[in-house]
């Protein structure tokens, strides 16, 4: 059954009423692009699900306090190569001050801008490149320059992730878009990942909170590259009503819809980051079904997902079940290990708890492509849940080992 929504270009300026930029401003070495805007003609709803790590970047402390005022917003302002994460407050004053400057360029008030950053963690903004360089990010901006936004906000990521997709709710042709980042220190909960999403619809403000955290939870809380979780995860989206669709509401047909839509775009976006992660040489895929409820199953993916030990034998094409077994038995859901079942693609190698005989370099082969892909069954109930991960190759350790230097 193929997908009710359909794929178009445009990233996050798929969506009516959005321009996007994307420019280097000097902050990363490499000269490569490193300063993103995304902005909305009109007001925009806004909702935010941010990283539940401790040290917090000043960006994430200071969206908390914008969103939480439920006040029409209009851009979202991102800076890659510095992360401006444990900065103390110099750091907190230098991105209030970004929010200001590009609050002045666009002509709206500084609390209409959400910011973001990425990069290396304990070094201040260079602020001095940053508002040399904003005047032609803003001149820059256009409705074809979601592609543009998404190359500037990466930093180890070997590719861009971007998707946009659109569908008819009440007669309305509504869109998505979005754009990702994160490679390395990814781990539910948010993890180095930023997502951006832009919508066209007009949606009740806690409903699109609701529909954003509930995208979370199926797709970048269940994704891990390296079990880290980062000081400055955030996944932001704007919903503008561009599309001139009446406001949606909550426990309607057309908030399923809409929810099932950005669902959609953020499993994209987190699969993509997954199968991104530094170093890897392929995705991993773990299904876990026969689970006492969703939750549970959805936790038992993740430390599957999550396990060094399967994801090296991932790397090395080595179709040792026996570490995915440990793994869920270690995931702190019940389960009885008499009716565990597991399968690496379609090889039945475990069964009600038994090993079983099996085409060890048939599946050693299967291991080689990508994705590559786990069900495990507990037999226990009708929940179920996915995970997605990447193999830990030797490259991880030389990428991470040489970050900063």
């Amino acid at each position: 059954m193929g997908s009710p929504f359909q794929n178009i270009e445009g990233a996050v300026t798929a969506p009516r009423g959005f321009r996007a930029s994307g420019i280097a401003a000097g902050l990363k070495p490499s000269g490569a692009p490193d300063l993103a805007l995304i902005v909305s003609e009109g007001d925009a709803v806004g909702a935010g699900v941010l990283t539940t790590n401790q040290v917090k970047a000043a960006c994430v402390t200071y969206n908390q306090k914008i969103l939480a005022r439920r006040q029409p917003l209009r851009a979202i302002f991102c800076n890659a190569g510095q992360a401006n994460a444990c900065t103390g407050e110099e750091g907190e004053r230098n991105n209030a001050q970004l929010a200001y400057w590009v609050g002045e360029q666009l002509g709206i008030p500084a609390e209409q801008v959400l910011t973001a950053s990425t990069g290396v963690i304990g070094r201040q903004l260079d602020m001095g490149k940053i508002q040399a360089a904003l005047p032609q990010l803003v001149e820059n901006l256009s409705t074809e320059g979601g592609e543009e936004a998404a190359r500037a906000i990466i930093t180890t990521d070997l590719v861009t992730k971007s998707i946009a997709l659109e569908t008819e709710i009440l007669g309305y042709t509504i869109r998505v878009g979005g754009i990702g980042k994160g490679s390395g220190m990814i781990h539910p909960n948010l993890a180095t990942m930023l997502a951006f999403l832009t919508c066209d619809a007009a949606v009740e403000p806690s409903l699109w909170q609701q529909i954003l955290k509930q995208a979370a939870d199926l797709s970048f809380n269940q994704i891990t590259v390296d079990g880290d979780t980062s000081t400055n995860d955030m996944l932001l989206a704007l919903a503008n009503g561009k599309s001139g669709i009446p406001t949606i509401q909550p426990d309607t047909e057309a908030a399923q819809v809409l929810a099932e839509m950005v669902n959609t775009a953020c499993i994209h976006l987190a699969k993509a980051i997954a199968r991104d992660g530094e170093g890897a040489t392929k995705l991993l895929e773990i299904r876990v079904q026969g689970a006492a409820d969703d939750a549970a199953a959805r936790q038992i993916a993740r430390v599957i997902a999550s396990s060094p030990l399967v994801k090296s034998a991932a790397f090395g094409n080595d179709p040792n079940w026996g570490r995915v077994a440990a793994a869920a038995g270690r995931a702190g859901i019940p389960l009885d290990s008499r009716r565990l079942e597991i399968c690496l693609g379609d090889f039945l190698l475990m069964q009600a708890g038994m090993p079983l005989p099996f085409d060890r370099q048939a599946a050693s082969e299967y291991l080689k492509g990508d994705p590559v892909i786990f069900t495990v069954d507990l037999h226990q109930g009708s929940g179920q849940g996915v995970a997605w991960g990447c193999d830990l190759s030797y490259d991880y350790v030389r990428i991470n080992a040489e970050y900063t230097t």
